[in-house]
């Protein structure tokens, strides 16, 4: 009796964790560019000054947003990363003013270290400038927990993902989704005892 229960559970979990990675998966098509106050770019991280590659095409799809009027202002993300002398924000705004980003257009969020920072963060910038709105911008397969926290959170916001990611064969994209699956069941587990 006990292992026929057990073998129940890990059923029911497994099916469960199936069906959070396909509603991730599902979601990362969402697109609902549409003009807003700001863009909000999830970090992803700098060496030496450098965004990484990842960062790169987050950063490229926000010029974008900038450049084609979506926005008139970017609200780049990223603390401090291990022996970094500037944060990520700071190395993302020398790459956004680099491509004709108005430095006037270009807020900074430098003390976060994960996801839900990153937007905790950017909706204190937001409500201290008086945005309302906000295109949050990250990889397709990050979207669905980052537009779940930003509900959560209060900001009125729209998904924006990267068209860029470097995420694009099934060998990339499978061990992000296992992490995003991994990281969406943790911050929904989180909730509870909140």
């Amino acid at each position: 009796m006990g292992s026929r229960l057990l073998r129940g559970l890990l059923t029911v979990v497994l099916g469960t964790l199936l069906i959070i990675g396909a509603s991730i998966w599902t979601y990362a098509e969402t697109d609902e560019t549409r003009p807003a106050d700001v863009a909000i770019v999830l970090g992803a991280g700098t060496a030496q000054g450098q965004v990484s590659p990842v960062y790169a095409a987050r950063l490229d799809h926000a010029v974008w947003l900038y450049q084609e009027d979506y926005v008139d202002m970017l609200i780049l993300t990223g603390g401090m990363g291990e022996g970094n002398t500037i944060s990520d924000a700071a190395a993302a705004r020398d790459y956004v003013l680099a491509q004709g980003v108005a430095e006037s257009a270009v807020l900074l969020e430098e003390t976060s270290t994960i996801t839900e920072e990153n937007l905790v963060n950017a909706k204190a910038i937001m409500d201290e400038q008086g945005f309302k709105t906000a295109l949050i911008v990250s990889d397709p397969l990050h979207m669905k927990r980052a537009m779940t926290m930003a509900e959560d959170y209060g900001l009125d916001a729209w998904s924006s993902p990267t068209t860029t990611s470097r995420y694009q064969s099934l060998k990339t994209k499978l061990p992000f989704l296992c992490r995003e699956v991994f990281f969406y069941v943790g911050y929904r587990l989180s909730m509870l005892f909140r």
